[in-house]
């Protein structure tokens, strides 16, 4: 299901916004992309090559390039771009991949937002769940402390090198984002073809928490995350009640009407996904605080509801 362009949890919106867009052709930014252009939004795409269109703006992450003047006269900019972690086993060379590609991509865009004469009101900035690690059971919300291990470090970076904007004076919100459910990318888009052919099952011993959000209510955080003055800082974008990944196995089971009873030992997992396998089987049940307080109303609440809206 596409995310829809109205949302009840959207405070009243300037008629019209100029906005740009890092990490567009993704699956959370693409939807983003289709979201505000349905609402008659200006929408620039930041490319990695020479603008092609009107609607384009140049940038090279790993040289600290942007096209500042591409970006004049920009009411908001939200950055998604960044090197996804599933996609290979964790060698070094992937690991700094990782790392630099939201490093050096946010401190760029960080930096050339700070050098406009009139910087945009608002950035905001995508991170991830990884900040707070493995929570086990226990519920955090955004007042925890960031965990340990790779992506946590990884993540305190990340956000740290947006400080040349809030420097600034830009509204920074960093959006924490979960587990992305959707049948066209992201982590879940692997396990629906996994599901649909009866090969789906629980991972590792089951119990680890995914905080997850359906497609529909990312796209319409961030749009909250855009729109709601004085909403700064982490804010994480997660359904208000994350389930294990056996409650998962089973809504999938249910929702696909398709046996979901094999398993994925977590030795099997570890020799396929290497290091990458401890976040996997890691558990984070992490709240949306910030967004249950600033009035942002949840589409697909539960873990059926988000993937039946995937499913359709």
């Amino acid at each position: 299901m596409q995310p829809s362009s109205q949302h009840s949890s959207h405070p009243a919106r300037p008629s019209r916004r100029r906005v740009a867009v890092t990490g567009a052709s993704g699956l959370i930014g693409s939807a983003l992309v289709r979201s505000l252009r349905a609402d008659g939004h200006d929408v620039l795409r930041l490319v990695r090559r020479p603008a092609a269109a009107a609607d384009e703006v140049e940038w090279d992450p790993a040289r600290l390039y942007v096209d500042a003047a591409g970006l004049v006269g920009v009411d908001a900019v939200v950055h998604l771009a960044g090197a996804g972690v599933g996609e290979r086993r964790w060698s070094e060379d992937f690991k700094k991949e990782i790392r630099d590609s939201r490093v050096l991509g946010t401190r760029a865009i960080a930096e050339a937002l700070a050098s406009l004469a009139t910087p945009p009101e608002v950035l905001v900035c995508g991170t991830a769940l990884g900040y707070y690690g493995d929570t086990g059971s226990r519920a955090v919300d955004e007042s925890a402390p960031a965990g340990e291990g790779f992506l946590p470090s990884v993540c305190v970076e990340w956000e740290a090198a947006a400080a040349p904007a809030e420097a600034a004076g830009i509204r920074v919100a960093y959006a924490r984002t979960g587990l992305v459910v959707a049948r066209e990318g992201g982590a879940w888009g692997r396990l629906f073809p996994l599901f649909r052919a009866g090969l789906g099952g629980r991972m590792g011993d089951g119990g680890q928490y995914w905080s997850f959000i359906s497609l529909h209510d990312e796209v319409a955080a961030l749009r909250h995350l855009m729109d709601t003055p004085g909403l700064a800082g982490p804010v994480n974008l997660t359904a208000p009640e994350p389930v294990t990944n056996r409650e998962v196995t089973a809504a999938m089971g249910r929702v696909l009407r398709r046996p979901a009873v094999l398993h994925v030992p977590a030795p099997a997992l570890r020799v396929v996904l290497g290091e990458f396998a401890q976040d996997v089987l890691g558990s984070q049940r992490v709240l949306p605080g910030r967004l249950l307080e600033t009035g942002f109303d949840f589409a697909f609440p539960t873990i059926d509801d988000s993937v039946r809206s995937a499913a359709r």
